[in-house]
């Protein structure tokens, strides 16, 4: 005798809802994966990140530059992620990862110290299905005292 649940149509059916579930399950949590700030930064105008380094204002001074190399910025590929601090002493810094109008998932990179105020790391980007995207790369800075983000938004593949 045939289990009712040895028909295809039913284990795909079954798929099907726990895909759904997933989903949201994700669309609930994703805020979580966000970037979490006391504060934000402001890139400065004109930035292009698939062109040269980028500065921005930090809340209650300082500065920071973010570079991104190769150029243009490849999919998949390691990136050298590098950020320049000054004005603050950080405790961490991360570089995070995100579509500007698509999720991505978690694509986050603690950046090691190299010097004093430089940081750096590998990181990469996930392949987008529509080839073109706007990213945003949030700079993520601890301090003793506060987490200060700044996002750079940068567009590939266009």
């Amino acid at each position: 005798m045939a289990s009712k649940f040895s028909k295809p149509w039913v284990i795909n059916l079954a798929m099907i809802a726990a895909l759904i579930g997933i989903a949201l399950i994700g669309q609930q949590f994703s805020p979580l994966l966000l970037p979490r700030a006391d504060v934000t930064g402001a890139a400065e105008p004109g930035c292009d990140l698939q062109k040269r380094p980028c500065m921005a204002t930090l809340p209650e001074g300082g500065r920071l530059e973010l570079s991104i190399t190769p150029r243009p910025i490849p999919f998949l590929q390691a990136l050298r992620v590098e950020v320049a601090v000054t004005g603050i002493k950080p405790n961490k810094v991360a570089v995070d990862f995100a579509g500007a109008s698509m999720n991505m998932g978690f694509n986050r990179s603690e950046l090691a110290a190299t010097a004093p105020g430089q940081y750096a790391g590998e990181a990469s980007l996930p392949v987008c299905v529509s080839g073109g995207m706007t990213w945003v790369a949030t700079v993520l800075v601890e301090t003793h005292r506060q987490q200060i983000a700044v996002p750079f938004r940068f567009d590939t593949g266009h």
